[in-house]
């Protein structure tokens, strides 16, 4: 087992140690009779965002450099043969995304080229299953698999028009002539996108592989540009030792991928440098002077290019040659991969966890201690009792129709501060709603197909985007006013009436607008640079709008379901603590009242309300140990797992 599927195993089994742990907490509040609609909420939203967690790595290379390979051998050596195709020339066509949902049967889906003719991203179509071809795939032949994948190497020759139309031909290019055959077709993909479902153990566990077609492609289909790329949490460029680094290699690696996290450089083919007549030695200088030479063209550190012989590092597996194996260098990729990639991501998703839990918990430890303050409080008034005559009785039941007449006061109050909520939840959402980001995307696609110039189409898109942003920022403006008045009524009734309230839940739309900034960062690189644009480069950028559009709505639905989570939580622990309140008051009255019967109601009620007191330590005591276990297992790190193990 490479220590890449080892690491990756681990953090399934965390993911599921931590689900199991909060799965024990949930029971418990709800045992308790803690539980409510808000938290049971975010419960199911924590539980999701770990059930549905996955870990992307994008292999993106020039055609012919070994990326079919290179996933043969990290990820499907244990089949004992190739799984994808590979053979001189380009093999992998389309953008294709292996992966596991196991609500389809193990099956290829492939979207027609035709579908680049519409105004649709390949995103839009993943929701319409007419549109696809799907065909079945046989898990239980290594050979009926392998022909199944060679789909994603199928060309087709169409005319310059439709090729045109597809945005595939490129007029202007010197060597396009070499795509036309006799007849003076172009050759193209046959498929657009291509999806493998497919139950391999990392992949049923969340892992999702994509392996993307020739460096052209990334120039002509926006998914790879705007969505596939970017949201990868690791993307491995892979060169070919022979050859080094290209200028079509510099250009993508500056405009679509460039340094960052996880982002690493595979430096394949060494194999092709192993001379006979050289010595070892000379061989390894002459690998790493390859590798110097990359690191220093791409400005990167030389620890991020790996050099590697996929090829015989499959071979080697296969075979079980350790020798040949270390010789390959691919347990170094592989161990860096699982060093660099899984942790980082086991890091982002513990911090937005651990935020998550640790307001649950308090929430829930607040409306926990109210209950008890407030049996000790009935519970030192029933004991001020004893003896008392009926005048003082009299007396303190006043003092809680008192009590009760301010706490109305207050409520009435805060009908007020609901029906301003009610109003800025609806301005909220109207200027985040879908339909105004709808209207946005029709205008801007409507001044695109009436205008003939460039500086047109890119005044359509410098609009969308500035008004995209307005629009954030609006309803932002309005989140923020909600938080403040939320803020004020929480420390009203906590001044007022003693209720444990700390500070509403706070929100932020920031990672929202942060994303479009990043996606218009993304078309300025692709369109902003040339004054003039060419009728294909039109095309494209029609095409790649089209993607733009598809991005920003898919940001826009999570930040309204973002939003209306948070609406329905923000006041929650308020409501909670003011029914609380309210039903001890009314408990507080009621028992007053009866102690007139005889001195043994009071006994008995001394008795019943400190059997409640203890009740509730012990509940307290038990919920707080759930707690920490939840949040060791969200705190643990890979290695103890290994451990413990």
């Amino acid at each position: 087992m490479s220590n890449l599927v080892q690491k990756f195993q681990e953090y399934s089994g965390w993911r599921s140690g931590v689900i199991a742990a909060l799965e024990r907490y949930r029971a418990r509040i709800e045992h308790a009779g803690l539980s409510d609609a808000a938290s049971d909420q975010r419960f199911a939203r924590v539980a999701a965002r770990l059930v549905d967690d996955k870990l992307t790595i994008a292999f993106v290379a020039e055609f012919s450099r070994g990326k079919s390979e290179l996933i043969n051998a990290i990820f499907f050596a244990d089949y004992r043969q190739r799984i994808l195709p590979t053979s001189a020339g380009r093999t992998t066509m389309c953008p294709t995304e292996l992966g596991y949902d196991e609500t389809f049967p193990p099956c290829i889906r492939l979207l027609p080229i035709e579908t680049r003719s519409e105004a649709q991203s390949t995103s839009d179509f993943k929701d319409q299953s007419n549109v696809w071809t799907v065909l079945p795939l046989d898990i239980a032949s290594g050979d009926g698999m392998l022909e199944a994948f060679k789909q994603v190497s199928l060309t087709k020759h169409v005319s310059i028009a439709d090729a045109k139309k597809y945005g595939l031909y490129d007029e202007t290019d010197p060597d396009i002539d070499l795509a036309l055959n006799e007849q003076g077709l172009v050759e193209i993909s046959q498929w657009r996108h291509a999806i493998v479902n497919f139950p391999h153990p990392l992949l049923k566990q969340g892992l999702i592989i994509i392996d993307t077609p020739g460096l052209n492609a990334i120039g002509t289909e926006p998914e790879l540009t705007l969505n596939l790329i970017p949201n990868a949490n690791a993307v491995l460029f892979i060169l070919a030792a022979d050859t080094g680094v290209t200028k079509s290699d510099v250009d993508i690696w500056r405009q679509h991928i460039g340094t960052g996290a996880g982002r690493m450089v595979v430096l394949n083919k060494i194999d092709s440098m192993w001379d006979e007549l050289r010595t070892a030695d000379e061989v390894e200088a002459q690998i790493a002077q390859q590798v110097t030479s990359v690191a220093h063209t791409l400005g990167l550190s030389e620890r991020q290019v790996y050099p590697v012989s996929a090829q015989k590092g499959l071979v080697a597996k296969i075979n079980l040659d350790g020798e040949l194996l270390e010789k390959s260098r691919l347990p170094e990729l592989e161990n860096a991969l699982s060093h660099e990639l899984i942790p980082s991501k086991q890091f982002v998703i513990r911090s937005r966890l651990e935020a998550d839990i640790n307001e649950l918990t308090a929430s829930k430890q607040a409306l926990l201690s109210a209950r008890m303050r407030n049996v000790v409080e009935q519970l030192v008034e029933l004991k001020s009792l004893r003896g008392k005559n009926q005048t003082i009785i009299d007396h303190m039941m006043k003092r809680i129709d008192i009590e009760k007449k301010e706490f109305d006061a207050s409520l009435m109050k805060l009908q007020g501060t609901r029906s301003v909520f009610a109003r800025l939840s609806t301005d909220v959402f109207t200027s985040l709603g879908m339909g105004i980001l709808k209207v946005e995307i029709r205008k801007a696609r409507d001044e695109m197909d009436k205008s003939m110039f460039s500086s047109g189409l890119r005044k359509a898109v410098q609009h969308f985007f500035h008004e995209t942003e307005s629009n954030l920022r609006l309803s932002g403006q309005k989140t923020d006013e909600i938080t403040e008045m939320m803020t004020v009524m929480y420390r009203k009734f906590s001044t007022e009436h003693g209720l444990a309230l700390s500070t509403p839940m706070p929100f932020s739309l920031d990672k929202y607008r942060n994303e479009i900034k990043m996606i218009q960062g993304i078309y300025q690189k692709q369109f902003g640079a040339a004054a003039i644009m060419t009728t294909p480069q039109v095309i494209l950028m029609q095409k790649f709008f089209d993607s733009i559009a598809s991005r920003v709505k898919q940001s826009f639905l999570q930040a309204n379901r973002d939003v209306e989570a948070w609406l329905k939580v923000v006041m929650a622990p308020l409501e909670a603590q003011i029914g609380e309140h309210k039903a001890q008051l009314k408990r507080r009255r009621q028992a007053i009242e009866r102690i007139n019967d005889a001195s043994e109601s009071l006994e008995e009620k001394v008795q019943a309300f400190a059997q409640m007191q203890a009740d509730l330590e012990a509940q307290k005591r038990t919920l707080r140990l759930l707690e920490i276990e939840l949040k060791t297992a969200i705190a643990a790190d890979l290695a103890s797992l290994r451990a413990a193990a």
